[in-house]
This record gives structure tokens, C-alpha cells and sequence, in this order.
């Protein structure tokens, strides 16, 4: 009797493995200390990408430019980049579409003990600046400061752009009278107690843009999801029990923990508030508002910044409910 169920067990074990087996592989390009690991991590440790009928591997890169190269060269099938690098690329030919992930953005922070209460108030000081003269945090608030204040926010102060980490530091230094960096930098400013002078989801809404657009997306070639069909919903509604594990699992944030990078329980709480934050809305893209905003994008950042995609690109975004 005994051996009979191990045999049972032991064939029960085989048969689940051939199952997994031959379920169709999402190879995610992943940076090793990505934000998107946070999510994605999450999907493969609840079982969630098996659950909805597929296996994820995560693959990790030491840049952006790696996970890039990564897709092209078919080593993987997916990466996250902001959706209009991605109308960029299709506009020039190439087949990506994009799976909406997040819409956490950016802001303007000042230290702590800063006197400013508006754009108008650092005219004259030094703004340190993640990501270039093409960020487009720097494009929307620099839009805002003219629409709002008559301000020509590059003319009136002065930029210093660098890595994230470097803005990060010299702005808790105290080296600027304020500082744009990424979303999971500026909450761990703010943890350290720099104060936000205005959000770029603000500015958006001040400018008329839609702050509902997630500008963070999963991107994948079309012919992948041509030869799997179906996959694509398969894998947002993964994404979404995901998000909506974490926006209300304190134990599953407590699994995260070790590789969110967080150097105090303040900054742990703010990094998990700010994501939280940037959950979209359910439901396929809004194409009017995105279009409005890379709109915008060409008429800030020009050809340098959205080559030929001054509209969006038709088939863009996957529809997924």
C-alpha cells in the first residue's frame, strides 16, 4: 500500500512538472535592483504567473541599455520602459507594444528647512536633475513653471544633471535648492525629510494632461503575443493580482524588504506608499490622453526625445481588460 502511494504521489509530482513545462515562458529583462522585480517577484514566488497559465523567468541586466538589447535580440521577451521611448520605436519600424504597469512619476523636492512655496521661489538657486536635459519630469515642470508662473524655469536657475544616486545624495547635502530624480529616489528623500514642493502628476493636471496615463509599461514584441495568444490578458491580470496583493499584504511587502534597498523603517514606508500610489486604474489605456501627452513630449523635447512619433502610433497598447 505504502509503495502504491508513493508511486501515486511521486506520479502526481511528475505530472504537475510536465505541466509547468509546457506552459508558454515570459523571459522578463529585469535591471537586478529594479523596482519591477518588486512586482514580478511577487508573481512568481504566489504562483500567480502559473495560476493564470504561464511561466515567468526573470533575467537580470546591469542597465537599461542591456534589457534593450535584450528584446531586440529576442534573449528575452519583455522589459519595462517609459510608453514613449516605446512610440519612439515603433514609430521607426520596430513591432513593440506595451502592457500598462505603473504611473508613478517624479517631482521636485527642497530640503527640509526651505523657505520655497512655489516654483517662482527657486529662481536663482540650483536644481540637481536625474536623467538629462530630456527627462521628462525637467520637461513637464519646466511647461508648468510658464503656464503658471510666466517662469522660464531652465533660464531662472541652474541645472545640474546626474545619476540618481549622485542627485539623491547631493540633495540630502544640501547642494541644491531642489533636485527632480526618479520616483523611488525622491521617496527616500522624502523619508529623509525633504519636503515635495510640487508632483509632476500636478503639473500634469495643471497643464491639462491626464494623470491617469500610466507612463511606465511591460513591452514585448507583437509577434510574441501573435504566436501566444491570449498570454498578453493572461499576464496583466497576473500584474493585477499582484498589485492588488501588495496594495493591501503587509506580509507581502515584509518579502520584499530585503531587496527594496530601504536604509530605515521611514524609508520603507514611504517607498511602499509611493508604489502603491502609482497603481492605474484597471482597464485599457485612455489613447486621446495618452496621445495629448506625447504631444506635448515632441513639442517640449522635439525629435531628440520622440524621433517620428509626434502621434501615437496605432496599435501602441495591447487591450487588455
Amino acid at each position: 500500500m505504502r509503495t502504491f502511494v508513493a508511486a501515486l504521489v511521486a506520479g502526481c509530482v511528475i505530472a504537475a512538472g510536465a505541466v509547468a513545462q509546457d506552459l508558454p515562458v515570459i523571459r522578463a529583462a529585469t535591471l537586478k535592483i529594479g523596482t519591477v522585480n518588486w512586482e514580478l517577484s511577487t508573481i512568481t514566488e504566489m504562483g500567480l504567473d502559473e495560476k493564470h497559465g504561464f511561466h515567468l523567468e526573470m533575467q537580470p541586466y546591469a542597465d537599461n541599455g542591456a534589457t534593450r538589447i535584450a528584446v531586440e535580440g529576442d534573449e528575452a521577451d519583455m522589459a519595462v520602459a517609459d510608453w514613449i521611448w516605446v512610440a519612439r520605436q515603433r514609430a521607426e519600424g520596430r513591432d513593440y507594444v506595451v502592457i500598462p504597469y505603473s504611473r508613478a512619476v517624479g517631482g521636485l523636492v527642497v530640503p527640509q528647512d526651505s523657505g520655497a512655496e512655489t516654483l517662482r521661489d527657486i529662481a536663482g538657486g540650483k536644481i540637481g536633475i536625474a536623467g538629462g536635459p530630456l527627462d521628462k519630469s525637467w520637461l513637464i515642470l519646466r511647461a508648468y513653471a510658464a503656464q503658471e508662473y510666466d517662469m522660464d524655469l531652465k533660464a531662472e536657475t541652474e541645472q545640474v544633471f546626474g545619476a540618481p544616486p549622485l542627485i539623491f545624495k547631493s540633495g540630502l547635502g544640501g547642494d541644491y535648492a531642489a533636485a527632480i530624480n526618479f520616483w523611488h529616489f525622491l521617496a527616500k528623500m522624502k523619508a529623509e525629510g525633504m519636503r515635495e514642493l510640487v508632483s509632476v502628476e500636478t503639473a500634469a493636471e495643471a497643464l491639462g494632461l491626464d494623470p491617469d496615463v500610466p507612463l511606465l509599461g511591460y513591452y514585448f514584441k507583437s509577434s510574441f503575443f501573435e504566436a501566444n495568444p491570449g498570454l498578453a490578458q493572461a499576464f496583466y491580470d497576473a500584474s493585477r493580482e499582484a498589485k492588488d496583493l501588495l496594495s493591501g499584504d503587509d506580509a507581502a511587502w515584509e518579502a520584499l524588504r530585503p531587496q527594496m534597498n530601504a536604509g530605515s523603517d521611514a524609508e520603507f514606508e514611504q517607498l511602499r506608499t509611493d508604489w502603491i500610489a502609482g497603481i492605474p486604474a484597471r482597464g485599457p489605456v485612455d489613447g486621446a490622453a495618452a496621445d495629448k501627452l506625447l504631444s506635448l513630449m515632441a513639442e517640449l523635447g522635439g525629435a531628440e526625445l520622440v524621433g517620428s512619433a509626434t502621434t501615437l502610433p496605432e496599435g501602441l497598447f495591447v487591450e487588455v481588460q
